[in-house]
């Protein structure tokens, strides 16, 4: 039962993650004329697209390597060295974003990190680099001990929730402030609830969703990589499903 519920969350959290990512492209393409790489506004709507793709949706499923039932068993090599890249790529996309951002700002001589969104932005991707290189350093490299492997496993998982929630916190904030900047530019103000601000409120909802869905998830203690001593118990369970 515990695998069933877990492979349909899995694919309801899947689908979720999917929708966000295309909505966000759609609300770029469709109400700010898409993307290049000139240093123009359509060079930021790279931005919040590479923000959810690799911060929230990429970085979740990274996160969600040792939920799989198959990681409960056999060695943890392969699924530490799939968690790290999945967690890289996520990272990668990140800075993607932090660059499509920056250039547009530099170009339009635009002062950088001036608002609560920037700083919960930055303050996420900072974190989730000293993260990555943590767990790297700890966890996948030989040298340290069982013991300070077991220290630093709850810090690990407590600043990868953290991440996280920062990272919604920072979608959430730049979408209003989106809105709030094509209220002060254009004719239909946001208080009014114009077509687009329904649409990019409903996308912060989806990714408010998404993360909530991906918190359970990890903290859900039927669905976690059993300790040793529960190995065994584990490995019936997951065949038996089979």
């Amino acid at each position: 039962m515990a695998v069933g519920r877990f492979y349909l969350s899995a694919l309801a959290l899947f689908s979720l993650g999917l929708i966000c990512i295309l909505s966000t492209i759609y609300w770029m393409r469709y109400w700010h004329g898409g993307f290049a790489w000139d240093g123009s506004i359509l060079t930021f709507n790279w931005h919040p697209v590479l923000m959810v793709t690799g911060m929230v949706v990429l970085y979740s499923a990274a996160s969600l390597v040792y939920r799989l039932p198959q990681s409960w068993v056999g060695p943890k090599l392969p699924w530490k060295l799939g968690h790290a890249a999945a967690h890289l790529m996520a990272f990668l996309l990140a800075v993607l974003g932090l660059v499509a951002v920056f250039n547009f700002h530099n170009h339009q001589k635009i002062p950088n990190l001036y608002s609560l969104h920037s700083w919960l932005g930055i303050t996420a991707v900072f974190l989730f680099a000293c993260q990555w290189f943590l767990g790297f350093v700890v966890f996948l490299l030989p040298w340290a001990s069982v013991r300070l492997r077991g220290l630093l496993k709850p810090i690990h998982i407590f600043f990868g929730a953290s991440i996280l929630s920062l990272a919604i916190a920072a979608v959430i904030s730049g979408i209003n402030e989106k809105l709030f900047f094509k209220s002060e530019n254009g004719t239909t103000s946001y208080p009014k609830l114009p077509s687009e601000a329904v649409f990019a409120n409903s996308v912060g909802l989806l990714v408010v969703v998404f993360g909530l869905l991906v918190l359970y998830i990890l903290l859900a203690s039927s669905w976690k990589r059993p300790e040793p001593g529960l190995q065994a118990e584990r490995q019936t369970l997951l065949h038996g499903e089979e």
